[in-house]
């Protein structure tokens, strides 16, 4: 019999500086019948010999040393070395609680679960936030299909998962997963996670959500790509993806409700590594989500994150906005052009025509426009999305998007 019941997967590349801390928060886990396979995907830096010097000192480390060929590859690569019948996947640059493994095992144990969703925290320059799931129990084959999975990518409001994309926060049964990620295109690189976990949960019987959370996601500014260089790439790869969803649930959401959830899965990701101003076939103006601002509009921007730094770069190249101030609760050291983030006391009424809240997500947005409130910012200089659906559809198409969400250009014209 193998006493191994979990293999903990761990993709690797170019973070030696948190490395050490990830490997042996795995290794210090109450649940002891585990093996973990650390992935070196190429790693440039220090991480091929710190995982060769951990293997050394624990029988239970396999390391594969690869080409580089991204996470998809990576994380591939580990299950196919993998002997346990459950599948953990860890970030190389996060940490787990010591009980990570142990609940996620009895969890998924006791209910006999395909898959195991559990909360997780969110750490970002030294402040820890608790993220718990909505819908914690028990759900059956049917309750998945009529509950579950036409709320999965988009929830009713935009743009919200009813479950999150993570792989992290997750236990998988090997043979089930198997099935699934060796279908995933290596060129969507882009969105791996969300390819996986919602092509798996669409096969998945018995599913147990738990609030309890485990996982430690390190937010780390300095890993977010700051600028998109070749947009017709990022439309091509994001294509891939929406099509491989629809592929996917085809079979088990009706067209119109699959349709609705790839379309605001779509436009949240354009307008992410977009910085908001869509670009349409080199049209100007390029498409402008924010109700009511205009070209030249005086703007605060609120949020150092992916999509903050976004907006800051993209308005490097356009000067569509006038970006007057760039500002963060979690106040820290980042510049983009000539622009600081400052703390959120620095800003003041009189200073600009609207302020963009750069986060997709509603009930993040909720918070932040309350203590905006609270800091006197009026109401009606807090911008808002566009959300209508038919506008969002019709700007898909005009992008170059066919029906099955595949993007016009093939990729010996994308490069």
């Amino acid at each position: 019999m193998n006493p191994t019941k979990i293999s903990v997967i761990v993709p690797i590349y170019g973070i030696e500086k948190y490395l050490p801390k990830c490997i042996e928060s795995i290794i210090e886990q109450s649940f002891q019948e585990f093996e973990l396979i650390l992935v070196d995907d190429g790693s440039p830096d220090n991480c091929p010999k710190i995982c060769d010097d951990y293997a050394k000192k624990d029988s239970r480390i396999k390391v594969l040393h690869k080409e580089n060929g991204g996470l998809l590859s990576a994380r591939k690569a580990g299950l196919k070395v993998a002997s346990a019948n459950y599948i953990a996947y860890v970030d190389g640059d996060d940490w787990v609680d010591n009980y990570y493994l142990d609940t996620l095992y009895k969890l998924a144990v006791t209910n006999d679960a395909d898959l195991t969703v559990t909360g997780h925290f969110r750490e970002f320059n030294g402040k820890i936030e608790t993220m718990k799931p909505n819908n914690p129990g028990f759900y059956n084959e049917a309750e998945i299909k009529s509950s579950i999975l036409p709320n999965a990518i988009f929830n009713g409001e935009f743009c919200e998962h009813g479950m999150t994309t993570y792989v992290w926060n997750k236990l998988f049964k090997k043979e089930l997963l198997e099935d699934i990620l060796f279908d995933v295109n290596n060129d969507i690189l882009m969105g791996e996670d969300a390819a996986i976990t919602y092509s798996y949960l669409a096969k998945s019987k018995r599913l147990v959500i738990s609030k309890i959370p485990l996982y430690y996601y390190r937010q780390r500014h300095d890993s977010i790509v700051k600028s998109i260089e070749n947009p017709e790439m990022e439309y091509y790869r994001l294509g891939l993806l929406m099509n491989h969803l629809k592929q996917k649930l085809a079979n088990i959401l009706d067209e119109d409700t699959l349709t609705t959830q790839l379309n605001y899965y779509l436009y949240s990701q354009l307008l992410v590594r977009s910085g908001g101003l869509i670009h349409i076939n080199n049209e100007q103006p390029r498409f402008n989500p924010f109700t009511n601002v205009s070209k030249g509009s005086k703007i605060v921007v609120y949020s150092s994150g992916s999509f903050g730094q976004h907006i800051l770069s993209t308005n490097l190249k356009t000067n569509y906005f006038k970006i007057v101030k760039w500002v963060d609760v979690d106040f820290h050291d980042l510049k983009i052009g000539n622009a600081m983030v400052q703390p959120i006391s620095s800003v003041n009424e009189d200073d600009f025509d609207y302020l963009i809240i750069a986060t997709i997500n509603p009930s993040t947005h909720r918070l932040i426009k309350s203590e905006l409130l609270l800091m006197g910012i009026h109401d009606d200089h807090i911008a808002e999305f566009k959300t209508d659906e038919k506008e969002i559809s019709q700007l898909i198409k005009k992008m170059g998007f066919d029906e099955n969400f595949l993007y016009k250009q093939n990729i010996e014209h994308v490069n």
